[in-house]
């Protein structure tokens, strides 16, 4: 069972979600040490292709105190993710044939190594967004009002 570090919360709410992959990372020492203690963000971090390779950009892990002093550490620096070339080959040609954006989703443990699930998206207009969250609500209603927690606004023509 993979067992969650960090969520990308914005990226299901920025995105239109088609196709997860799940990739290796790799990491330095004190990086692994900080993930333990969950000091990490993906928030505004975003996966770039770069020579058949893809890298994890602006992903924050922040160094905790007692790191290594003769290491300098970089929280936001960039990060390889390990993919088989299969995997490489369709988000290459995703990105530049159907204008796909590769999002991270989050970055979880998995046989005691850190994992990262990125996604292909498409970009959500602005009215996709708030129908998104009117069904969101709609579901909510829903389920309160199944439970019998709250009375539907149901009005009788007469």
């Amino acid at each position: 069972m993979s067992k969650p570090i960090t969520d990308n919360r914005k990226a299901r709410h920025n995105y239109q979600i088609e196709e997860t992959l799940e990739a290796g990372i790799v990491l330095a020492g004190w990086e692994v040490k900080s993930l333990r203690a969950g000091k990490a963000q993906i928030a505004e971090s975003h996966v770039i292709l770069k020579g058949g390779e893809a890298f994890l950009l602006n992903a924050h892990i922040s160094p905790l105190t007692t790191a290594s002093t003769h290491i300098e550490a970089v929280p936001d620096r960039s990060r390889k993710l390990l993919l088989n070339k299969r995997e490489l080959d369709k988000l290459i040609g995703a990105a530049e044939r159907k204008g796909y954006t590769i999002v991270p989703l989050n970055l979880h443990w998995k046989n005691n190594k850190v994992k990262v699930d990125i996604a292909l998206a498409k970009g959500k207009k602005l009215y996709d967004k708030r129908q998104t969250e009117k069904e969101r609500d709609w579901d909510k209603q829903k389920k309160k009002i199944m439970k019998g927690k709250v009375k539907p606004n149901i009005k009788r023509s007469q």
